[in-house]
């Protein structure tokens, strides 16, 4: 009988966030699977959970997922997690999502912790649709990405890293306008979580007069 892929969400901020179930399913589970062995040590050892951890990343993956699969075949439950947040969601997980439902294996995802949707909530824009854009392209392809983002008529959710914020919030002037209207999250969940809302060119001004640390978390709407 084959065993279960349980993608278990971890806090993205104040290890509070964890649920009771996701504890549990990681204390029953064979393995953990995890992006950072040290990042997900702390996590677990908060939570007295230890469970052997492998690693399971952007560079291995490929490589790794057959094994895991193969692995579930012979009746093991395994769970992936990552440093933050949703596996899957602009993080690994997908790739073996994939060869699991192309071998009918059973999966469950639980409910959890993802940055994007506190950032939207509070945002104070539309969120009745919404389209979730994940990071930008680093070079090829972003300007066409960003001309087609520019044209939707939905809310837009992206992700961005400290060091490329200014840049992101010009190259947004640039493409959807400014007249658009954005809202600026970073530390989610953390001691310092802070949002910031306005128009494109305050959101640019803000931005640039202090560092901006954490992850980032934008919300844009260039039609109301």
């Amino acid at each position: 009988m084959s065993g279960i892929l349980y993608f278990v969400p971890t806090p993205v901020g104040n290890l509070e966030d964890m649920t009771f179930r996701a504890v549990r399913i990681l204390k029953e589970v064979d393995y953990i699977l995890c992006e950072d062995t040290r990042t997900s040590g702390i996590l677990l050892k908060h939570y007295e959970i230890s469970k052997p951890l492998k690693a399971y990343h952007l560079h291995n993956e490929h490589q790794a997922t057959e094994k895991v699969i193969e692995e579930l075949k012979s009746g093991q439950n395994i769970a992936l997690i990552t440093d933050a947040g949703t596996p899957g969601i602009s993080d690994p997980g997908y790739l073996l999502a994939k060869a699991a439902a192309d071998e009918n294996l059973e999966m469950i995802c639980l409910p959890g912790a993802t940055a994007f949707v506190p950032a939207l909530v509070v945002s104070g824009l539309p969120n009745n649709e919404f389209l979730f854009a994940g990071f930008l392209p680093q070079k090829k392809g972003r300007q066409t990405k960003l001309k087609q983002l520019a044209a939707e008529k939905r809310t837009i959710v992206l992700y961005e890293s400290p060091h490329k914020i200014n840049t992101t919030l010009e190259q947004i002037r640039e493409f959807f306008g400014p007249e658009t209207r954005i809202s600026l999250s970073r530390e989610i969940s953390k001691k310092f979580e802070e949002t910031k809302r306005g128009s494109i060119d305050e959101l640019i001004e803000f931005s640039k007069s202090k560092t901006l640390k954490g992850e980032i978390v934008l919300v844009i709407n260039n039609v109301i």
